[in-house]
């Protein structure tokens, strides 16, 4: 792939194993990349890693002579690793990449002079960008520049996204714009948005005396039945697919669902990341322990939405 040249000759590192850091180390290395996985001693990933057929070292080591680097570590431990283990061992000129803008953003990490810094963010879960790599299709990728010292960083970036992605497409952003649409995203619309309104649906119609499993299959599990048709059709298409009862439906209550509150809720909400809130407030949550997400994790995990469904997966997805 004449996209590689860019990457062809140069020692990567990929930093983590995690969802991620597999997806981009093993993607990278079947291409014939020279790809080694850093990792802390003793690390549960280690021997996975190794077995997958990429090589493995410390971080400090895979770090020293790289050069490129992409740190896919959790974001909240991402500036206690690059302080202790990564800046020393960057050596001059290196590119130094993220798949998030999050510490560069809100200035967590705060690279030193010298060294090229750039962000490839696949628009998928790490699982999904191999699965679909292994099946020889791609996913697009987000790609900003930070840092440029060498003056070709935007082309190792647009290298690295057309490696992991298969030259699906790549959209130019910066780290700003990917971190706030990001974090919006993920809160107000993909994992807290229709969590919460799947659940009130499911809570509605058993709190109102219908049977759990069929409000289970009503209000969970036909939703991705309708986000298939979105994503492959778009909403016109998804429209013209269901039943003309559904369609009325989606016209005259969708706005009573999200209503003008919810609008100005949602730009709340946009607020809170751009001034740095969320940022705060999720480091802070960090350095306690993960104690409300623990409990979040507990009460949702004992919920009666989760029992039913999994019952109702079991009757799915049985072999």
């Amino acid at each position: 792939m004449k996209e590689l040249k860019f990457l062809e000759g140069k020692k990567l590192t990929v930093v983590g194993y995690g969802s991620q850091g597999h997806a981009h180390a093993l993607n990278l290395h079947d291409l014939g990349m020279d790809v080694t996985v850093g990792l802390r001693k003793g690390s549960k990933s280690w021997e996975k890693a190794e077995n997958s057929g990429v090589k493995v070292a410390t971080i400090g080591e895979a770090v020293k002579g790289a050069d490129v680097i992409m740190i896919l570590a959790p974001d909240e431990s991402q500036p206690e690793l690059y302080k202790s283990e990564i800046e020393e061992n960057l050596k001059e000129g290196a590119y130094l990449g993220f798949a998030h803008g999050f510490n560069i953003h809100y200035e967590r990490i705060i690279p030193k002079k010298g060294i090229n810094v750039f962000m490839v963010a696949p628009k998928g879960p790490g699982h999904m960008v191999r699965e679909i790599f292994e099946k020889g299709h791609g996913v697009p990728c987000l790609t900003a520049v930070y840092q440029d010292q060498s003056g070709d960083t935007q082309k190792v970036a647009n290298a690295w996204a057309n490696g992991i992605g298969r030259n699906v497409g790549i959209i130019k952003t910066t780290f700003k714009e990917e971190t706030e649409t990001d974090l919006f995203g993920e809160q107000a619309v993909l994992c807290g948005g229709v969590t919460e309104l799947m659940q009130a649906g499911f809570d509605t119609l058993v709190e109102a005396g219908y049977n759990p499993e069929v409000a289970y299959f009503e209000c969970v599990h036909e939703m991705k039945l309708i986000i298939d048709m979105v994503y492959e059709k778009g909403f016109a298409k998804m429209r013209d697919s269901i039943s003309n009862t559904a369609e009325y439906g989606d016209y005259v209550t969708g706005k009573k669902i999200i209503t003008e509150k919810t609008r100005e809720v949602m730009k709340d909400i946009l607020g809170d990341i751009q001034n740095g809130q969320f940022a705060n407030k999720f480091i802070a949550e960090t350095e306690n322990g993960y104690k409300f997400m623990n409990e979040e994790r507990a009460k949702y995990s004992d919920s009666k939405i989760e029992a039913v469904g999994s019952k109702m997966r079991a009757m799915v997805f049985k072999k």
